[in-house]
């Protein structure tokens, strides 16, 4: 019952906030996207799965470099949004809609397969990388790039309930051992990977999902409350009583089937 909630929470969220993930700068220009066709060296009769492609942003990248993409989203609305904005440039591209944690597809349908800056909403991480695992061909590649919680409990669910004071859709950010556990436990194995610090502007980033400005309020008042050493790690910055940026952790790796 609970993960049915997240999931239609997760749909609720992303249908009413569609366009400012098409549009959000943190999701459209990461510096990681130019490097997925680098590491994936996609063919002409390649076959990539974009799994939760939220914005299209993945969709986008690959779709010039693999023969087919099948670019999927939990949420119908997001999806038909994403089709609308990339359907001129791009005629490679399929629209599925589709549970990452149940994907309708054969076994080894894809070359490769990309999930992006969303796994932080699967209520069961396991059960999507089982999923990737059992849709990828033998031989196939599988890039994962999602914000990562520390090591540390204490960072950890500080970075988590911070992340669901803000939005009700998420489930929890992993750290780099647990996925790295899950990708072992499915015999995919890590090829490489790529660490980076990930600045997100306070007032853009809580007004994506937020709900009231009660909420932004709360989501401030316990980034605020911080201890010293959390406040450094995170690197909250405040200019006049007021949250202007802060730092996480994100994680780009990717795996071999």
């Amino acid at each position: 019952m609970m993960e049915d909630n997240l999931k239609e929470k997760v749909k609720s969220v992303f249908g009413k906030n569609a366009d400012k993930y098409v549009t959000s700068a943190i999701h459209a220009k990461g510096d990681d996207l130019p490097l997925l066709a680098e590491w994936l060296q996609l063919e002409e009769k390649s076959i990539a799965l974009d799994i939760a492609t939220g914005g299209g942003h993945v969709s986008r990248a690959l779709a010039p470099h693999a023969g087919t993409v099948v670019s999927t989203d939990l949420t119908e609305a997001m999806l038909e949004n994403t089709a609308k904005h990339l359907k001129e440039d791009f005629g490679n591209i399929l629209y599925v809609i589709a549970d990452a944690e149940t994907l309708p597809f054969l076994p080894e349908s894809f070359d490769a397969a990309v999930c992006r800056i969303a796994p932080h909403h699967f209520p069961h991480p396991e059960k999507f990388i089982r999923e990737t695992a059992r849709v990828l061909k033998p031989g196939g590649k599988f890039i994962l790039i999602d914000n990562i919680a520390p090591e540390e409990n204490e960072l950890a669910l500080f970075m988590n309930t911070t992340e669901k004071l803000r939005d009700a859709s998420h489930a929890r950010c992993l750290s780099k051992n647990e996925w790295r556990q899950l990708l072992q436990d499915n015999n995919l194995k890590e090829i490489q990977s790529l660490d980076r610090k990930k600045t997100f502007q306070y007032p853009t980033w809580v007004r994506r999902t937020a709900e009231s400005e009660e909420q932004i309020r709360q989501v401030e008042k316990h980034l605020l409350g911080a201890d010293a050493a959390v406040q450094e790690y995170f690197q909250i910055d405040v200019e006049n009583g007021e949250v202007r940026t802060f730092v996480i952790d994100e994680w780009m790796v990717m795996a071999q089937k």
